[in-house]
């Protein structure tokens, strides 16, 4: 990963050699250094924004920033280091910096109108994502619209966002999920079930689609565990709320039964069943 530096010392080594030989302007020499450093820069920023710790990553990029504050990608690096470490109103207003700048691009904006999801400010998002040019043709950029469709209940753009989306990436799961998600709240269990499925077939390591999944089945009265990968803990959490949407739906034996499984199934003690069955047990 080093390579391409250290050819490029190689490179201002011969350079300065060169310099001494032929009277070349110090000046020349030090621009070759300047670019060394630039490249070395790149490749810092780069893992700062992938294995970093976040929050040091956000103090990298406050401090490069401040030196050079007409720099967009160390701009870009603060905003994308403030949403990893969850600071979500600070990266709100890094994300509107960056946007503001003269070389913002429509990807700026679909960040930005990401940063103001998570901030719950969902109009100001929806406008930003309207300043985004329809040509911009992105898996992002349709699965937030896609949310904001949810939000005000545009059924018919969600199912279009989402189907967009879900093309747009070969890593679906999460989408499939919040696609699936928002036909379980409006009552659609049986297509919830359906895409809560496909989310868990293209990423077997999604517990939540695991759990909407069971509460899918438990709010049609199936309360039968469906056959996929899952841990022990994993299993007794299903169970759980197998338990409990069986007692939501009335159907409070069948409930208990579940929840008395989930406890013996976990391999520690199990403390949110266990007060559940409790309650029922003593007539709550």
């Amino acid at each position: 990963m080093r390579h391409p530096i250290l050819v490029s010392l190689c490179v201002v080594s011969v350079a300065a050699l060169s310099a001494c030989e032929k009277g070349i302007d110090k000046a020349e020499v030090d621009r070759a250094f300047q670019g060394v450093n630039v490249i070395d820069e790149s490749n810092l920023n780069e893992v700062m924004l992938s294995v970093g710790d976040p929050n040091e990553a956000v103090s990298y990029f406050q401090r490069a920033s401040a030196n050079d504050p007409d720099r967009i990608d160390l701009m870009r690096g603060l905003a994308l280091s403030l949403i990893r470490a969850k600071r979500v109103p600070e990266a709100k207003t890094a994300w509107a910096r960056v946007v503001d700048h003269k070389d913002s691009t429509s990807e700026d904006k679909v960040n930005f109108a990401d940063a103001l999801i998570r901030a719950n400010d969902w109009d100001q998002a929806a406008t930003v994502l309207n300043t985004v040019p329809p040509t911009h043709e992105t898996f992002k950029r349709y699965r937030l619209e896609a949310m904001i469709a949810d939000s005000k209940k545009d059924w018919k753009k969600a199912d279009s966002f989402y189907e967009t989306a879900v093309g747009l990436t070969t890593t679906p799961a999460s989408v499939l999920n919040n696609w699936g998600y928002s036909k379980l709240t409006r009552g659609d269990f049986k297509e919830a079930e359906r895409l809560f499925a496909e989310a868990i077939r293209a990423d077997e390591t999604v517990f939540t689609a695991k759990n909407n999944l069971v509460m899918a089945r438990g709010a049609q009265g199936s309360y039968t565990l469906p056959v996929f990968p899952m841990t022990q803990v994993e299993r007794a959490e299903l169970l759980y709320t197998m338990g409990l949407a069986a007692v939501k739906r009335g159907d409070v034996q069948i409930g208990k039964g579940l929840l008395r499984e989930a406890v013996e199934t976990h391999p520690q003690h199990f403390e949110a069943a266990s007060r559940a069955l409790t309650a029922l047990e003593n007539g709550a």
